[in-house]
């Protein structure tokens, strides 16, 4: 016994000695700020680093967490390291613990785990509202004795009868205001989706938050949770079952950082990347390193290559925020491996969501107020796609099959790049700093060539105009392109046909050697695994300036873009574009790992842009680019079109405001309007309703 207790004492004074040593500061200023603060967090490293002592201390706290803390607030108590402003004790310290070696994952939790102290990292899905949950309960018996009972996570426990020797009474009254209350939150964290393979579905554990770390997180954040795990016994309608439920009893919450950080790099992989980076052929590994199983679509990869590595988002002074993330769109005939691109890129991001526009409502792609038993019945948030893939790539397939309802969720989430809800009494704005890759097919199945590109495309012009690119990708016949894309992916499927016959039965001649030279062509000239650390690191490191040049390049492009000398010419590309180019050039300039956007890279962009607009908003007639084709639906030239056949309707009707249709096309003709158009115009306004023929030949304004 004397033993124990010396060991109990001992650990009081280990503890102490440790905290006067490491943690005076902190103590001072819980002396100073207490009630107001009244957390103590101590790092597991600091104590582990405290000779052979701490490695005992640090050892007994994973094993012994319950009994650790316990001691740890009798070292403060005994040794009476924190005092309140009239000298007593400050009783209800939280001792918070950061900083754990290991993390343990949440489908991986076990028996053996129960009560020890882990660390889980996850994404934030619900919480509830803080509310006072009370810890220490006082009872009266009728005769005005006092009762105390000490209350845990789960039922309320009621105690047997009055403790005061002699009394009989069994019926107690609870007395809130002398009993003692805490704040307390349930919380709910999700396995990362990284992590998992496909189909499985993610995992998730409920924890018990209390005190000041109530309020701390919001869904959608990624945290990592240190904590003691604990079980409870399940009860349905009254009977108890052998199984246990296990939550966490959260000792300290840590918000991971967004930019990346989960992605670790070591010494070796740093070299390596800065390695690739100054290789003068850094691009063409970058486009050959994605989905090289695709043959050909260059411009696009390089595009895919610049969004991935992505701008710097900017904080302005005023508190307004300039997007860096890069937003890109694919159209293209059907079979053309737009969804097999979507699919790569979601395994490359450090952090990408997929998901199918056909399938996908607002909520899903937002976040949903759900009702359920987690929150004792009450409404509570989870995140949907874009909150997931905060910070990283969120790829929506088939946009153009989306509901008009739920293509208007892209919008906010696109520019403003938050979300926000207002749903069963919830207002909240979530994250959803995430570049966006969608891909879409034309209206009518393939595409016209002599249709204009905004008819074919199933889009609000306001949703298009969000993106940075938009590439149109065609399936056109070309003997030299078919053959070699026929080459390619029978060359692909053969050797994939090989490597499964001689894993089932090995085939002579046929050796590791052999499989790597057949696989050159599909295989990635930057490993995947690598890639990834690799666009990680440049987002985390690189932060690139514009230089003289680039500016100046940048600027000439976009005012021979605007160059709008005559009034008749077509309306000219917006700032929009001007900041997609910035975008991308800070994207270019990050592949590189540099520190200065040169010229080279203002010009890699202007050609891709370029590119992009050649092919959505070039005006035959003008000779121009007509952003208003993209962004509207209506060319200059169309709207000038619809206001001279208004005038001359107007000029050309009688009382009733009728006019003959065939006196309106000559006298268009005379003006200069080509017949065929002029008719086809028409017809337009009819169908729109602009128009009405109460009679044949006749027409009228409505």
């Amino acid at each position: 016994m004397e033993e124990l207790e010396a060991e109990i004492t001992s650990r009081d004074a280990e503890w102490s000695r440790f905290l006067k040593n490491r943690y005076k500061k902190q103590l001072a200023e819980l002396t100073r700020e207490y009630p107001y603060r009244r957390s103590l967090q101590i790092d597991y490293r600091e104590v582990e680093s405290f000779g052979k002592t701490g490695i005992r201390l640090a050892d007994e706290l994973l094993d012994n967490p319950g009994k650790v803390l316990a001691d740890v607030k009798d070292a403060i108590k005994n040794h009476q390291l924190i005092k309140t402003k009239d000298g007593r004790f400050a009783e209800h310290i939280n001792i918070r613990f950061v900083n754990l070696p290991k993390k343990t994952g949440i489908r991986h939790i076990r028996s053996d785990d129960i009560n020890k102290f882990i660390t889980v990292e996850g994404i934030l899905r619900k919480i509830t509202e803080v509310r006072p949950r009370i810890v220490n309960a006082v009872f009266r018996c009728p005769g005005g004795h006092i009762t105390e009972k000490k209350q845990g996570y789960g039922q309320f426990i009621e105690p047997d009868g009055c403790a005061t020797d002699g009394c009989t009474f069994k019926k107690l009254e609870l007395i809130p205001k002398r009993s003692w209350f805490v704040d307390s939150q349930k919380i709910r964290i999700q396995e990362q989706p990284e992590g998992l393979r496909g189909g499985e579905q993610p995992q998730t554990l409920d924890l018990d938050v209390t005190d000041d770390l109530t309020g701390v997180v919001a869904p959608g954040d990624r945290v990592v949770m240190n904590g003691i795990l604990r079980s409870m016994q399940r009860i349905t309608h009254g009977s108890k079952h052998t199984i246990f439920d296990i939550y966490l009893e959260c000792n300290s919450i840590e918000v991971a950082e967004k930019e990346f950080e989960e992605v670790e790099i070591d010494e070796k992989a740093e070299e390596e990347i800065i390695t690739i980076s100054k290789d003068p052929q850094v691009y063409r590994n970058i486009v050959n390193s994605i989905a090289p199983t695709i043959y050909g679509n260059d411009d696009v990869k390089e595009a895919i290559a610049l969004q991935l590595f992505g701008g710097i988002m900017k904080e302005m002074p005023d508190g307004s925020h300039l997007r860096g993330d890069i937003h890109v769109l694919l159209i293209g005939d059907p079979g053309i491996a737009k969804s097999q691109l979507l699919r790569y890129v979601i395994k490359l991001s450090p952090r990408g969501i997929y998901t199918s526009g056909q399938s996908s409502t607002s909520a899903g792609l937002t976040a949903t107020a759900v009702k359920d038993e987690f929150g004792d019945g009450r409404w509570t948030l989870e995140a949907g796609a874009l909150v997931l893939a905060d910070m990283g790539v969120a790829a929506v397939d088939e946009m153009d099959k989306m509901q008009k309802e739920d293509r208007s969720a892209l919008h906010e989430a696109m520019e403003q790049q938050t979300i926000s809800v207002a749903k069963a009494g919830i207002t909240a704005t979530l994250k959803s700093r995430c570049a966006l890759l969608g891909a879409a097919n034309p209206k009518y199945g393939r595409f016209d060539d002599f249709a204009p590109i905004s008819d074919q495309i199933n889009m609000p012009a306001s949703l298009l105009s969000r993106f940075d690119l938009i590439f149109v990708m065609t399936d056109k016949p070309d003997k030299k392109r078919d053959n070699a894309i026929a080459n390619h992916i029978l060359k692909a499927h053969s050797i994939g046909e090989l490597i499964q016959q001689h894993r089932k039965n090995p085939i002579e001649g046929v050796d590791d050697a052999y499989i790597t030279e057949q696989l050159k062509p599909v295989t990635p000239a930057i490993d995947p695994v690598l890639f990834r650390k690799y666009v990680a690191y440049a987002k985390r490191t690189c932060y690139p300036i514009l230089s003289e040049e680039a500016k100046s390049a940048l600027i000439a492009y976009y005012m021979n873009l605007r160059d709008v000398a005559d009034a008749s010419k077509p309306v000219p590309v917006t700032a929009r574009q001007l900041e997609a180019l910035v975008r991308l050039a800070e994207a270019s300039a990050r592949v590189r790992l540099s520190t200065k956007i040169e010229q080279a890279d203002a010009e890699r962009v202007i050609k891709i842009v370029d590119a992009c607009l050649r092919q959505v908003a070039y005006d035959a007639k003008s000779g121009g680019y007509d952003i208003d084709k993209m962004m509207t639906g209506f060319s200059k030239g169309k709207r000038d079109m619809i206001r001279m056949i208004k005038e001359v309707v107007k000029t050309l009707a009688d009382d009733n405001g009728r006019a003959s249709r065939e006196h309106v096309i000559d006298l268009l003709v005379q003006k200069g309007v080509n017949r065929d158009d002029a008719q086809k115009q028409l017809e337009m306004l009819l169908t729109s309703g602009e128009m009405m023929e109460p009679k044949a030949g006749i027409i009228k304004l409505i």
